[in-house]
C-alpha cells in the first residue's frame, strides 16, 4: 500500500514536575530532510532519536519537536554571583566616567545581563529517556497511520486517472480506420489536382501509401501504453515505497502519449491525447507526495 509523505503525530509524557510533548510533522521532499529540536538536556540522545526516526520515515521534510512544560508556577532560577560581581565592577568603572549615574540603578541592570540568572540545570535518568523514546515511537506510529490514510485516498485517485487514460485509449480505436481512409482520400484528391489524366503509376502510389501509413501506425504505441498503465497499477500495491518507481513509469506513459499525438495526424485523436496528458499531469502532481 502506498504512503503519503504528509503526516502528523503527537504524544505526551506525564512526569513528576513536568510534561514532555513529542510532536512530529512530515511533508513531501525528494530526500529526507530532518529538523530535530529538543531541550539541551536531551541533546546527548539526539543521534539515537534521529536514527530511530530515519528508519521509520525514510523520506520527506520532517520536523521533530520535543518540548518540556514545567508543572511549577515559577521556574527554579539561580544567581551566578561571580558573573554578577564581574558585571558590577565594570558598571562602577563606567559610572565613574558618567556624571549623574547612581549605583542604586545597577541591580535592575545586572539581572538582565547575560548568564546572571539561569535555570537550575536539569538532569534526566535512563528511565525518563526510555519513556520519551516510547513517546517518539508512539508519535511515529501516528505519523504512519496518517500517511497510510492519505496514501489510500491517493491510491483511489491514481487508479481512477489510469482507468481514465485507458478509457480514452479505447476511444481512439474507432477513429483509426476513418483516419486512414481520410488520408488516402486526401492523397488521391491531391494527385488529381496535379495530374488530371491520372497518368501516375498506381502501383507506386500504393507503395507510397503503405510506407506513409506505416509511419502513421500507432499500434505499438497503444500496446506499450496499455502495458505501462497496467504496470503502474501493479506497482501501487508493492510493499516497498514505490514513489520513485511510479515516477519512472509515468515518464514512460508520457512518452507513449506524446508519440500518439505526434503520429495521429487527426484532430479527433489529438483531442483525446490532450485529455490523456491532462490526466497524466494530475497523476504527476500527486506523485510528488508519495513515499
Amino acid at each position: 500500500m502506498i504512503r503519503s509523505m504528509t503526516g502528523f503525530g503527537k504524544t505526551q509524557v506525564d512526569l513528576p514536575g513536568r510534561i514532555i510533548t513529542v510532536e512530529i510533522r512530515s511533508l513531501n521532499s525528494k530526500q529526507l530532510d530532518l529538523n530535530f529540536r529538543a531541550p539541551s538536556v536531551y541533546r546527548e540522545k539526539e543521534i539515537t532519536a534521529r536514527s530511530q526516526i530515519v528508519q521509520r520515515l525514510e523520506r520527506g521534510k520532517v520536523d521533530v519537536t520535543i518540548s518540556v512544560e514545567s508543572k511549577n508556577e515559577q521556574p527554579v532560577m539561580s544567581l551566578n554571583k561571580n558573573i554578577a560581581l564581574h558585571y558590577f565592577d565594570q558598571l562602577k568603572e563606567l559610572a565613574a566616567t558618567l556624571p549623574g549615574t547612581q549605583e542604586s540603578d545597577f541591580l535592575s541592570i545586572l539581572v538582565r545581563m547575560p548568564d546572571v540568572l539561569k535555570s537550575e540545570k536539569e538532569e534526566f535518568s535512563e528511565e525518563e529517556w526510555l519513556m520519551i523514546n516510547q513517546a517518539i515511537t508512539s508519535a511515529l506510529d501516528e505519523v504512519d497511520k496518517f500517511r497510510l490514510a492519505e496514501g489510500s485516498i491517493l491510491h483511489k485517485d491514481f487508479v481512477f486517472r489510469i482507468e481514465r487514460i485507458l478509457s480514452l485509449l479505447n476511444d481512439i480505436e474507432p477513429l483509426e480506420s476513418a483516419r486512414i481512409a481520410n488520408v488516402k482520400t486526401k492523397f488521391e484528391m491531391r494527385l488529381q489536382e496535379i495530374s488530371q489524366d491520372k497518368s501516375y503509376d498506381q502501383n507506386r502510389l500504393e507503395q507510397e501509401l503503405i510506407y506513409y501509413f506505416e509511419k502513421l501506425d500507432i499500434t505499438e504505441e497503444k500496446i506499450r501504453l496499455l502495458k505501462h498503465c497496467e504496470y503502474f497499477i501493479l506497482t501501487l500495491d508493492e510493499q516497498e515505497s514505490p514513489g520513485k518507481k511510479l515516477g519512472f513509469i509515468t515518464q514512460e506513459i508520457g512518452r507513449e502519449i506524446n508519440t500518439l499525438g505526434s503520429k495521429a495526424n487527426d484532430a479527433s485523436i489529438q483531442m483525446i491525447v490532450v485529455q490523456m496528458k491532462d490526466e497524466l499531469e494530475k497523476i504527476k502532481e500527486q506523485l510528488a507526495n508519495i513515499l
